[in-house]
């Protein structure tokens, strides 16, 4: 049986909407997976795995059972109860690795989706979803990734709300470092917790944003996409940025993040 599963790269937080918004973009990662004898195998036996690599960053993806498809994957097999006796996943990476641009929640989508698939589909969307926000550890690059578009994710003690936004055609502009910056590093700068204003201050912005976005009122983006919770604290740690949105500010952009 084969399976193609193609998933966007994403972007996150825009600004104020630190781990709950994600926009899906026009960049895609490609996994095709092989599998044989589905039928036979159980979660309890190994998988006979091979994984090839092609395009951005092909030469840093691992190649055995630490890739984070195949991981991803391996969890709906454990879920599910059977996997396949072989496997081959062929990646075609064109998302840049720690980059900012939800490389891994595209991994792990990937994976997630491909063995679903494998197996005809016995998780619903809901359980996929769940399965990667959970694996990701925060929702708004794999939610983005798996239902496309702009993507407002809101948890309460029983499950994840998932809002889709209305958002006309955008033209977006990455800006990229020539260097990784990991996720667990950028999470790893912010402060435990936040002055009350600095509270405020985002979470008035917030709902601008996404009336901005929704109405193609691009004159409010500016203002709508300042930040005080994640921004201030990884600024430091990426040379250059500070003046890459200075640069594209006085260039014209609308909003910059």
């Amino acid at each position: 049986m084969k399976v193609n599963v193609t998933v966007p790269a994403t972007t996150a937080n825009l600004g104020p909407g630190f781990d709950c918004l994600g926009l899906a973009l026009g960049l895609y990662n490609v996994v095709v997976a092989t599998a044989d004898n589905l039928a036979a195998a159980d979660a309890a036996q190994p998988t006979d795995l091979t994984i090839t690599t092609s395009g951005e960053g092909a030469t840093q993806l691992a190649t055995d059972t630490t890739n984070l498809v195949y991981r991803a994957a391996d969890c709906v097999f454990t879920q599910v109860g059977k996997r396949p006796l072989r496997l081959h996943l062929h990646l075609e990476n064109n998302i840049p690795i720690g980059s900012g641009l939800g490389s891994s929640g595209a991994a792990v989508v990937a994976g997630l989706l491909v063995a679903n698939t494998l197996l005809d589909n016995p998780l619903s969307f809901a359980d996929v979803q769940r399965l990667a926000i959970g694996f990701e550890g925060h929702p708004d690059n794999v939610v983005a990734a798996l239902h496309g578009g702009l993507i407002l994710a809101v948890h309460d003690e029983a499950d994840w709300h998932i809002e889709p936004i209305s958002l006309p055609a955008q033209q977006v502009i990455i800006v990229l470092p020539d260097f990784d910056f990991p996720t667990a590093a950028a999470r790893a700068a912010l402060p435990d917790s936040l002055p009350r204003a600095d509270a405020i201050f985002n979470h008035s912005r917030l709902p601008l944003l996404l009336r901005a976005l929704e109405t193609a009122d691009y004159a409010k983006l500016a203002l709508a996409m300042q930040d005080r919770m994640h921004q201030p604290y990884r600024l430091p740690l990426v040379s250059g940025l500070a003046a890459a949105m200075q640069a594209a500010q006085a260039a014209g952009a609308a909003g910059v993040a």
